[in-house]
Order: C-alpha cells, then structure tokens, then sequence
C-alpha cells in the first residue's frame, strides 16, 4: 500500500508540498487544445454561413434588366405551309418540224407576241417550183375528168375511164396539200400568246428538225405546283385561298386559289400534288421560281399570342416570366416577376399561339430570362422592340 501510493502523489523537497500527476496535467492541455479548435471551426463555418447570406442576399436584390411585351388575342387562321415550283399557264420550247437554213427571223427576244405570229421562216429553195408543178397536174387532172365526166354522159368513154380521171385528180390535189404542209413546216408560227424568251438561232444557221429556237410562255395566270401530306386531304378543296411568297420579292404577298387537286397520291411519298392559280399581269412572277405557298384551312378563331422569344421550352414544360408591378416597403414602385407554365400552341413567323396558361394584357420578359427567378426583381427596359410579326420578311444587312 506505501508503494502504490508514493507512485500516485510526489513530493516537492523544497516545500515539502504534494504536486499533482503529471498525466492529469497532460490530459487537461490536451482537453484545452481541442475545444479551441472546434470553437474556431464552429466560429468559421458560422462566418462563411453568414458571408453567403449576406453574398446571396445581395445578388437577389439586384435587378436584372428585361425587355417586355404584353401578350394579346388575335385572329389565328389554321394554315398548310408547302414549298413548290411555279409554272406559266401555257409554255413551250419553239422548233421547225424540219430541218433546213434560216432565212428570215421576224421577233426579238423578251417581246410579247400574239397567237399566230410569224416568228422565223426557213430558205424555201425549190419549194415554189414544186408546188407550181403538182398544181398544174392537178389542174389537168381535174380538166380530164371533167372532159371525160362529158364524154361519159353521150356514151364516148367508158365509166372505168372517168374513174381513173376521178383517182387521178384526188392524187394531184393531195399532192399540191402535202406540198404545201411541207412549206408550212419551214414556218415557225407563234401557238399561243405569252412572252418569248432569248432567241437561241441566228439568220443563216442551218436548223436540224426539233432544235428550240426560242421559248414561250403565257406568265398570265401562272400555276404554283406543290405537294402536302395525304393527311391533309380532308382540310383542302379547290376554290381554297393559298398566298404565296417569292424570294425575289420578300415585301410581296400574291393572292390566288386552289384550281385542281390530283386523283391520286403519290405511292412513293404519300404526297398529294396540288395546282393553285395566280394572276400575274405584270409578268412580276415567272416559270420556275421557288416559292412558299401558305393554304387556309379550317375557321379561323382568336388565340393568345406572344413572340416566341418569350417562352422558354424545358424537357419538364414551356413557360414564362409574367412581370408584376407594385411598391416596396418605402412605396416606391417596383417590378416583380413569377414563373407560370403555358401551353402553347401553332406558331407563324416571330409569334407563338398560348392556348392555355396566360389571358390578354399579360405583361411577359421577351428577353433577358436567363438572369431570372421566381419572384425576381426586374427593370424594365423597351428601348429595343423585338421582332413580333405575323409574316416576317427577311432583311439583307
């Protein structure tokens, strides 16, 4: 028992006092140490906490800078958009049925001519002298017959005999057409009335049979072929409206109709083909233009409508920021926005229909959602329109 308590307790030989255990001494610094690290680290973490609110808090009071609109209710009319070519009413590649030296050329190129006009005659050579012959055969035949039809009627010849001179004359006469036929084959005649193209010969040249001497086309009215999906063969029927647009003309809208649709669709597409006629007395539009050919189909109705700038398409749903006035605490007037979910419906050109989700007057961010969040403050700024068009035209800068 002596032993065990002299380990436990030492005495210090100057005073003669007990000191306590070195280990108890040991673990009380220890003890120290560690609870004045983890009041540094709770009171750090308490710091970087605080310095985030105060950092998040300002970022959220500050106002992001939008552009707006207000949505509205406008007429939608359901429309078939396709693409296709147009084509003159009536057009043809002019050529000689026969070969042979161009002798005259009586049209310029780019003229609008009449049905019938003389356009280019080719070097009759002995064509003349040829039908001068056959005729005088077929005058004497037809004096034969007629001496031997006499003749006949006072029994001098036989009926055989005023047969033959009946053959005969038909030969002669069918000669003198077929001449003639060949003559008029060296004339190239205008078919119909229309506009020719660039002249492709020249006086002099000689001209196989069936080489194109000039086009022409009748540019009034014009046809616009295209092709819609079988779907639609229940939303189109002739005498429907189709407005079409050129390149050539963006600020131009041409107005015509549905004139015939085909009997049958295409096995290989499933694609309907359909002809729509426009007038075009200033021969503004021409065969083989591509254009847009927009058909109205169904009754038209009033939607929402908003720039499709407006809305923002997410995997979970299309929404947008609706801006909401009112006053902070010193009454000062400011701009909040709030997140609503729309649906949205056909779009044309910069708009987009809203069938559900947001009413007439409803003020809208057209630009700077990026910035936002639910419940964000905003300034509104509509120094700069964005583009809000029904039809669009586009713009060469």
């Amino acid at each position: 028992m002596t032993s065990l308590s002299s380990r436990a307790v030492t005495t210090d030989p100057a005073s003669g006092r007990q000191r306590p255990p070195r280990t108890f001494l040991r673990l009380f610094v220890m003890l120290l140490v560690v609870g004045l690290l983890a009041a540094a680290l709770i009171g750090f973490h308490v710091f970087k906490g605080n310095l985030l609110k105060k950092v998040t808090a300002g970022i959220q009071s500050q106002q992001a800078t939008v552009s707006t609109t207000s949505a509205v209710a406008q007429p939608w009319q359901p429309t078939l958009a396709a693409v296709g070519s147009l084509r003159a009413s009536k057009g043809a590649d002019l050529s000689v049925e026969t070969g042979g030296v161009i002798d005259d050329i009586h049209f310029d190129s780019g003229r609008d001519v009449a049905a019938g006009t003389v356009l280019l005659r080719l070097r009759p050579n002995d064509d003349l002298a040829k039908l001068e012959q056959l005729k005088s055969n077929a005058d004497l035949s037809e004096i034969t017959y007629k001496r031997d039809l006499q003749q006949l009627a006072v029994q001098g010849v036989a009926q055989s005999t005023v047969d033959t001179d009946a053959s005969n004359l038909k030969v002669a006469r069918a000669q003198v057409a077929a001449q003639q036929a060949l003559m008029r084959e060296k004339t190239l005649v205008a078919p119909f009335a229309g506009r020719l193209g660039v002249r492709q010969v020249d006086v002099g040249q000689y001209l196989p049979a069936g080489t194109t001497v000039v086009t022409l086309q009748a540019l009034d009215p014009m046809f616009l072929d295209f092709y819609l999906p079988q779907q639609a063969v229940g939303q189109i029927a002739v005498g429907q409206a189709v407005s079409l647009a050129v390149d050539a003309y963006p600020d131009k809208t041409f107005i015509g109709k549905v004139t015939s649709i085909n009997s049958k669709v295409d096995t290989s597409s499933r694609m309907l083909q359909i002809r729509a006629s426009f007038e075009n007395r200033d021969g503004a539009l021409l065969p083989g233009m591509f254009a847009t050919a927009n058909v109205a189909s169904g009754v038209s109705r009033s939607l929402v409508t908003v720039p499709q700038t407006a809305v923002a398409y997410n995997p979970y749903g299309s929404l947008v920021y609706v801006v909401q006035s009112g006053k902070d605490a010193q009454g000062h007037p400011q701009a909040r926005v709030r997140q609503q979910f729309v649906t949205t419906g056909e779009t044309r050109g910069d708009q987009v229909s809203i069938l559900k989700g947001l009413q007439p007057g409803d003020e809208v961010v057209t630009a700077g959602q990026l910035k936002l969040h639910n419940d964000a403050l905003v300034q509104v700024d509509n120094s700069v329109k964005l583009p809000d068009d029904a039809a669009p035209v586009p713009q060469d800068h």
